[in-house]
């Protein structure tokens, strides 16, 4: 059995999300994402930085949501939701998948992290903004990938739309501005997915 422990808002979302969209089996285990209990002992056992997700699969256990990803594709997907090893379309696929995580993900994690750190009066305006500039060119990156495709890859849905879905909920619950009506009817499209309708209401 898969055992995905998970905290709302989190990356788990993106691996509930997979295995909904692979029909796996799984279940949750909800972690407090209190700032005390993710520096206990009990929970650095399972994740030593205090983050989460954590993922089981038997008697693996492992952090970091886009290995989790791409390890249930390789022992699951049976060619679904990514291309052939070693293709073309793998190596894009491998690329939006990094950048979901690596590059846009990422000022979107550090204005949280930042808000969480420092109370209202220390927080700077200047950090804020730069982040979201960051995060907005990451949108612009996605806006002209998707000028002549439903999906990052083309027609198909892949996991390289679960990956930077997670950060698009992240961005729209983050920045200012609203999405561009290009990126606003890809995000619509993600969210009409019953299996991230599954994942979001964990």
């Amino acid at each position: 059995m898969i055992t995905i422990y998970h905290a709302p808002r989190t990356r788990s979302i993106r691996v509930i999300w997979l295995c909904e969209e692979l029909g796996l089996e799984y279940e949750v285990v909800d972690v407090d994402f209190s700032v005390a209990y993710r520096a206990s002992p009990a929970w650095r056992q399972m994740h030593p930085a205090g983050k989460v997700p954590v993922m089981r699969d038997g008697d693996l256990q492992m952090f970091e949501s886009g290995a989790m990803v791409q390890y249930l594709l390789d022992r699951y997907g049976q060619g679904r939701l990514m291309p052939v090893t070693g293709s073309h379309e793998h190596a894009l696929f491998l690329q939006w998948c990094w950048f979901a995580e690596a590059t846009f993900a990422r000022p979107l994690g550090e204005i949280v992290n930042h808000r969480r750190a420092f109370t209202e009066a220390q927080q700077s305006a200047a950090a804020i903004d730069e982040m979201q500039a960051r995060a907005r060119l990451c949108m612009d990156t996605l806006e002209q990938a998707l000028a002549d495709r439903p999906y990052l890859l083309g027609e198909e849905f892949s996991a390289a739309d679960i990956m930077t879905g997670y950060s698009l909920m992240l961005a729209e619950w983050l920045l200012p501005t609203p999405f561009s009506p290009q990126l606003a009817d890809y995000w619509q499209r993600l969210c009409a997915r019953p299996a991230y309708q599954a994942a979001a209401q964990r």
